[in-house]
């Protein structure tokens, strides 16, 4: 299994957009779809509120291809997103049994 993790850092006049994108448009568009095993999301804390971070868990890097294109190594990034976000980071690791 592969772990994904998106961190978004949000203009600070948008964060309650992309709070509402990421709750009420992206974990819904997420776990439909094929091959996700799990999607925790990650709220700002006081220290860094201006970061918000996804931790998927996906069965493949085929099923994460399948959802993200051949590159997906790269943020696969939602047109809602447009104009929200600053910076994106994306890490992929093995998950450990």
């Amino acid at each position: 299994m592969i772990v994904r993790i998106f961190r978004a850092v949000i203009h600070d006049d948008k964060i309650p957009s992309f709070q509402n994108f990421m709750l009420e448009t992206a974990l819904p568009l997420m776990r439909a779809q094929p091959g996700l095993v799990s999607i925790q999301a990650c709220l700002p804390r006081p220290e860094t509120p201006n970061e918000f971070c996804l931790v998927m868990v996906w069965e493949s890097v085929e099923s994460l291809a399948a959802f993200a294109g051949e590159d997906w190594r790269k943020p696969h990034v939602h047109p809602d997103e447009e104009g929200i976000v600053k910076e994106r980071y994306l890490h992929h690791y093995e998950l450990a049994a």
